[in-house]
């Protein structure tokens, strides 16, 4: 090592000690896992027995042998494609918009729109929405409108599932991601509008464009990556209203066969393969959502 580095070392020490707490923790418990994980899913591991070695064995049997995780892949990328963008569009325009209130009336509304998607208690208002008798409030009020003429099975019916799905999870997804732009608006440099207004800059869009979101770009890459990981993530909020297995496994997704085989079958080899699949995809999702970012920013 040179001196040159020694220096700056020894220099930098205080922020290092500083630092190492948090990449302790960051290593043992985010990035020794998923190394494990990949370790794993070229084994056959049961839990109980050492892991065996068998190659590509797990990753053949998943693309093609597996119907079931086929199905799992297809539902979690149609869902990914509704709920990330809509989700990264919905928070992005709910905190411009409230960036307009006055501090006490923002705060309050943040929290409004924040709320449910601290409670997983919240989809039980789904399934009151959703029941498939009349007494179920979209049922009741298309009835009352004379638009069906018998309810309709909302959380059974593979015709209404994913539209239902997509609408109540997107509901929730105003999470990290949208308090990230909050924060990024009250970032931004108010003098930046005064001299855009002078260089030619005539209305807001305008201004979104070319002032406010070169100027958040830091937040909207974090919000774009927990907007993706929240995306390919769904499984809970799924099960929650539509159970698991739902009907004929029309929303059944990675996460809900990732359950099935590590935490029902222990088959914790393959587990992982699927584990790594849907790691690799959420990975290069993110890298090239952030390049297209980055030239938004340029």
């Amino acid at each position: 090592m040179s001196k040159l580095k020694k220096k700056s070392i020894f220099k930098y020490a205080t922020n290092y000690a500083f630092v190492l707490p948090y990449l302790t923790i960051f290593f043992l418990f985010t990035v020794l896992p998923v190394l494990i994980s990949i370790f794993l899913s070229f084994t056959y591991y049961n839990v109980i027995e050492t892991p065996v070695f068998n190659g590509l064995a797990n990753y053949q049997r998943l693309f093609f042998s597996d119907d079931l995780f086929t199905k799992a892949l297809s539902n979690t990328m149609v869902l990914a494609l509704i709920i990330g963008p809509g989700g990264y569009v919905l928070s992005f325009g709910f905190a411009w918009i409230l960036n307009e209130f006055k501090p006490k009336i923002r705060t309050f509304l943040t929290f409004f729109l924040y709320a449910p998607s601290l409670s997983g208690g919240a989809f039980a208002i789904w399934a009151i929405i959703y029941s498939g008798d009349r007494y179920g409030w979209l049922n009741s009020i298309l009835l009352s409108l004379n638009i069906i003429s018998e309810p309709i099975q909302w959380l059974t019916d593979t015709n209404y599932m994913l539209p239902c799905a997509a609408v109540s999870i997107l509901w929730m997804s105003l999470g990290t991601s949208f308090l990230s732009f909050i924060a990024g608006f009250q970032t931004v440099d108010g003098s930046l509008y005064e001299a855009a207004s002078v260089d030619g800059i005539t209305n807001r869009w305008q201004e979104l464009w070319y002032i406010t979101i070169p100027s958040m770009l830091p937040q909207m890459m974090f919000g774009a990556v927990m907007s993706i990981t929240a995306s390919f993530g769904v499984g809970p909020q799924i099960t929650a209203l539509f159970g698991n297995p739902s009907t004929n496994y029309e929303l059944y997704t990675v996460v809900h066969q990732l359950e099935d085989y590590g935490s029902t079958r222990f088959e914790m080899g393959y587990a992982s393969a699927i584990a790594t699949v849907l790691f690799v995809i959420m990975f290069v999702s993110n890298e090239v959502v952030k390049k297209l970012l980055a030239k938004v920013g340029h």
